[in-house]
Parts: C-alpha cells; sequence; structure tokens
C-alpha cells in the first residue's frame, strides 16, 4: 500500500479549532478520513516550527491521497504538501530499471 509524508501548516482559523477541540479531537478526524478511504495512519506528529503537523499514512492508491489533499485545502484550515515515500526495495527495483535519456543539451 502506498505510503505518505503529510507535512502540514494550521492557518489561523485552523488553529483556532485546534485550541477548541485538542489534538486528540485532531487525530480521530485524521482517522477518519483515512480509514474512510481504506487506508491507515501510521504516525502523527505535531511540532513548531516550519510544519505545525507530520504524518505517516498508508492508502490505497494516489488517487485518494489526492482526494483528500483537495478537500483538506478546500476547508481553508490548513496548508498541506503530500510526499510520496518509497520503500528500500522499490528504490532498489527502479536502480535496475534501464532508462534512456539524453541530457539537455547533450
Amino acid at each position: 500500500m502506498p505510503k505518505f509524508l503529510i507535512q502540514a501548516t494550521y492557518t489561523p482559523e485552523g488553529t483556532k479549532g485546534l485550541l477548541k477541540e485538542g489534538a486528540s479531537g485532531r487525530r480521530d478526524a485524521v482517522d477518519r478520513v483515512v480509514t474512510n478511504l481504506g487506508g491507515s495512519v501510521e504516525a502523527m506528529y505535531y511540532a513548531f516550527g516550519t510544519d505545525d503537523l507530520v504524518c505517516i499514512i498508508d492508502l490505497p492508491d494516489p488517487v485518494s491521497m489526492a482526494a483528500i489533499s483537495l478537500t483538506v485545502k478546500a476547508s481553508g484550515a490548513l496548508h498541506t504538501r503530500a510526499t510520496p515515500l518509497l520503500t528500500l526495495e522499490e528504490i532498489d527495483e527502479a536502480a535496475r530499471r534501464q532508462v534512456t535519456f539524453r541530457a539537455p543539451g547533450a
């Protein structure tokens, strides 16, 4: 199952909601969204600095990730980035594949 790193920053309105609801309430909301699409939440951490929230989630496919991303961004409560994560084995497989490429200007 594809794995994604989610990095999020709350907007002022999103922060007000977090203060009202608490981190546990937000975890429940994230769990519901992800599990309703057939996935699971591996980890969820709050941070300070550039990102307020970091999650690692498993989803059945990239389209599910796109659906979540569009819905969350449309809420206006968070600015998010989703990064696909690859296993060591997947990178090994990629390294074995032959790719024909000509660099620009070469």
